[in-house]
C-alpha cells in the first residue's frame, strides 16, 4: 500500500520553490527565508525518510491489521461517525506523541532531525526523521477502537500535509476563532522555538486545542529563534538523522550506573544526574 502522503510530494516542491521565490523577488527584513545548503538537507531528509518508511509502512499495518481484527466491533467507513471520531482520535494521538518525543531522550532522539534546522519555511517541514519506528504504539488504540487500518493511514497523511503548511513566516496570525481552534503557522512557529518560553510548547496537529486543554500552550510573541538549543552545526544527513543516538550513547557508556542510564533514556533532553554535595 503506498502512502497518500507520497501523491502530495510533488505539491510540496512546488510550494517549496514558490515559497523560496517569493523571499526572492518579495524580500522581508524581518523574515529569513532560505538557505541553499540548508534546504537540500531538509529535503534529502524528506526523501531518505520516505525511503525507510516504505518498508516500515509494512510493519504498521501488519500491526493496525492485526489489533484491528482483536478489536470487539468494526466501526463502519461509510458512518460520518466514524469518520469525526477517527479525527479527533488522530488528532489526540499526534498530541501525545509529539509530546511524548520532546519529553524523553529516546524518542527525542528520533524526533530531533526536524528541529535541527536554525531556517523556518516550507522547506523545513521536509525535514524527518529515519527512526519512524518510534510513532507506531501511539496509534495502536485507534485500531482496537474497530478503525479500519487504511482509514488510520489516510487520516495520517491529511494531518501531515496540513502541518506541511504550517511551516511558513509568510502568514502571520489568521482569524482569532481560527487561532482558537486550529493549529496555525504562528502556533507552530512557537513550537519550533528554542528560546524561553517557547520550549516544548504547542504539540498540536491540526488541532491547538489539546495543547489549551494539557496546558503546553503558548501564543507568539517574543520573535522565534529556531534550531536547537545546542545546534549542531552540519548538512550531512547522516550526521542530522542520528547525531542524538550517538549523544545518547556516549551518555549511557559512561556511567556504570543503571539508574543513571535509565535517566539519560527516559528523562527529558538535557537530563543530567545529579552532583554530590
Amino acid at each position: 500500500m503506498i502512502p497518500a502522503i507520497l501523491y502530495a510530494i510533488p505539491a510540496f516542491v512546488l510550494l517549496v520553490l514558490v515559497e523560496a521565490a517569493s523571499y526572492r523577488f518579495l524580500p522581508d527584513d524581518e523574515e529569513r527565508g532560505y538557505e541553499l545548503r540548508d534546504s537540500v538537507t531538509s529535503m534529502s531528509m524528506g526523501a531518505g525518510s520516505q525511503v525507510v518508511g516504505l518498508p516500515w509502512k509494512t510493519v504498521t499495518i501488519a500491526a493496525y491489521a492485526g489489533l484491528y481484527t482483536l478489536s470487539p466491533w468494526e466501526l463502519s467507513p461509510t458512518s460520518v461517525w466514524t469518520w469525526v471520531l477517527l479525527f479527533f482520535a488522530d488528532d489526540l494521538a499526534y498530541y501525545l506523541f509529539h509530546r511524548a518525543h520532546h519529553r524523553v531522550r529516546v524518542l527525542w532522539a528520533s524526533h530531533v532531525v526536524h528541529h535541527s534546522s536554525v531556517h523556518y519555511n516550507l522547506s523545513t517541514a521536509l525535514r524527518q526523521s529515519w527512526t519512524p519506528m518510534t510513532s507506531l504504539p501511539f496509534w495502536l488504540p485507534l485500531a482496537l477502537l474497530g478503525i479500519p487500518p487504511w482509514m488510520i493511514l489516510l487520516q495520517q497523511s491529511v494531518s501531515l500535509a496540513y502541518q506541511f503548511l504550517l511551516h511558513t513566516e509568510r502568514i502571520n496570525t489568521l482569524w482569532r476563532p481560527v487561532e482558537w481552534v486550529f493549529n496555525t503557522p504562528s502556533h507552530h512557529r512557537v513550537h519550533h522555538g528554542s528560546n524561553n518560553p517557547y520550549l516544548d510548547r504547542n504539540y498540536g496537529g491540526i488541532l491547538i486545542v489539546w495543547d489549551r486543554l494539557f496546558g503546553t500552550f503558548e501564543p507568539e510573541g517574543a520573535p522565534v529563534v529556531y534550531g536547537l538549543t545546542k545546534n549542531i552545526r552540519t548538512h550531512n544527513p547522516l550526521r542530522v538523522a542520528f547525531h542524538e543516538y550517538a549523544a545518547l550513547w556516549r551518555d549511557v557508556r559512561r556511567t556504570p550506573s543503571w539508574r543513571e542510564r535509565a535517566g539519560y533514556l527516559l528523562g527529558p533532553p538535557g537530563w543530567a544526574p545529579k552532583a554530590e554535595s
